[in-house]
């Protein structure tokens, strides 16, 4: 039975290119689904969509909503891709996100963007989730830098690309129409190419578990936890994930607090930026940078990862991520806030696909879907719990830009915290004995 499993579903990204492509694909249009909120929804929150002037905590609560979603939902995909497989998941997500459009078409209010956003939180939370952890089944433990990498590039690529669209589509159609017509395109054409050219991968995870079982596996061995038995409950993964492992306890709260800078960049980016003048194309521009780096660079941090390990670029990537959006308060022009957001961009992909990279070094083959679908609970709970602190700061103190300096202290200390209690997982540099 292991043998046959193990001939018919091979791993690796050229044994399975073009369902690796497909999946690449997918999560490209994953990206342009949360980056057509991301720059024409927050600068025109005010005009568009009746938020006061000055209300710092109404204004996040579009983000706190979907933080609190996506998180919850990351930790539901996990758990039923293993019971229903990783395709019905996928798609649930992208049938999630048909109304968005329409309600940000009739919005007459800004609780009307705060419902789209939760539908928002629901589309990302199945869908990204899927994308990788789909991508993850295919491939072999020596390519997860790799392929976290190039799943985290596509994303953040299309967020990119498409709060640049938007900011034009939005300056020819109005916001409203434009955001409908892009969100409309991308939304069935990605239901579409699910439909068709998709495949479920989670047998490859379980020709995986059984290669495990029968002791089958070659090269180093993981660091996989101990304290949990082969076939854990639910409980027993959340709670190994959150504090019964320090290593994962770690990895979870550098997620935790990294989409504190997200969450900074989607609410207060726009209104910081629009605020000094810029035009909503230029502000797609100076965010867009931000996306494009982190995107681009992560092609090659997340391979950088596999051969230095993960450890280093996580710390390194949370000093240098929270240092970019200390610089956006120390420059007057969308050339240094532009250079401002490659730093930030930079720094978010050295940290961003290696922290994934880790959980998947040392989560076991049976429960890999869950662990992943518990830390990215803990990560994107993030935009929810960070968008809340950023409103509270920039409420009590009066001034936007107190929140840019709380988010540079959180990070900075978190870091500290992944450098002291977190180790080196991958395999190939620390090994279990």
């Amino acid at each position: 039975m292991t043998d046959s499993l193990s001939i018919e579903y091979r791993h690796g990204i050229r044994d399975n290119f073009a369902q690796f492509g497909h999946q690449l694909i997918q999560v490209f249009l994953v990206g342009m689904t949360i980056g057509m909120m991301r720059t024409v929804v927050p600068a025109l929150g005010e005009t568009e969509f009746g938020v006061p002037k000055g209300s710092f905590l109404l204004l996040t609560t579009f983000v706190v909503a979907f933080g609190f979603v996506k998180g919850t939902l990351n930790f539901v995909a996990g758990r039923l891709s293993e019971r229903l497989g990783r395709k019905k998941v996928l798609l649930w997500g992208w049938a999630s996100a048909l109304p968005i459009p329409f309600l940000i078409l009739y919005a007459p209010s800004w609780n009307w963007i705060v419902f789209a956003t939760v539908l928002l939180g629901v589309n990302q939370g199945f869908t990204w989730s899927m994308t990788q952890t789909a991508k993850l089944d295919l491939t072999r433990p020596d390519q997860r830098g790799l392929v976290i990498g190039l799943n985290e590039f596509a994303g953040y690529v299309g967020l990119a690309v498409a709060g640049i669209i938007t900011g034009y589509l939005a300056g020819a159609f109005g916001p409203r129409q434009g955001l409908l017509i892009f969100g409309l395109a991308v939304i069935l054409t990605a239901a579409l190419l699910t439909i068709l050219w998709v495949k479920d991968t989670l047998p490859w995870a379980k020709a995986e578990g059984a290669k495990h079982a029968a002791g089958q596996t070659t090269g180093p061995k993981p660091r996989y936890p101990q304290n949990i038995p082969d076939q854990p409950t639910t409980w027993e993964v959340f709670t190994l994930m959150s504090w019964r492992d320090r290593r994962m306890a770690a990895v979870s709260q550098a997620g935790l607090v990294e989409k504190f800078v997200d969450a900074l960049i989607w609410v207060f980016y726009p209104v910081f930026l629009y605020s000094h003048g810029l035009s909503l194309a230029n502000i797609g521009w100076v965010i867009g940078v931000y996306g494009f780096v982190w995107g681009g660079s992560q092609f090659f941090t997340g391979k950088l990862s596999d051969h230095v390990g993960r450890q280093k670029p996580i710390v390194a990537g949370m000093w240098i991520c929270g240092a970019g959006v200390g610089l956006m308060l120390l420059g007057e022009s969308v050339a240094w806030w532009s250079f401002s957001a490659a730093v930030t961009g930079f720094g978010m992909a050295l940290l961003y696909p290696n922290l994934s990279a880790a959980v998947s070094d040392i989560a076991h083959p049976n429960w890999r879907g869950s662990a992943i679908g518990i830390y990215r609970f803990w990560r994107d709970l993030g935009y929810g719990i960070g968008a809340l602190a950023l409103g509270l700061v920039a409420h009590w103190s009066g001034a936007i830009e107190e929140a840019f300096w709380f988010v540079a202290i959180a990070m900075f200390l978190s870091g500290l915290i992944v450098q002291v209690w977190g180790e080196e997982t991958h395999p190939r540099l620390n090994p279990a004995i």
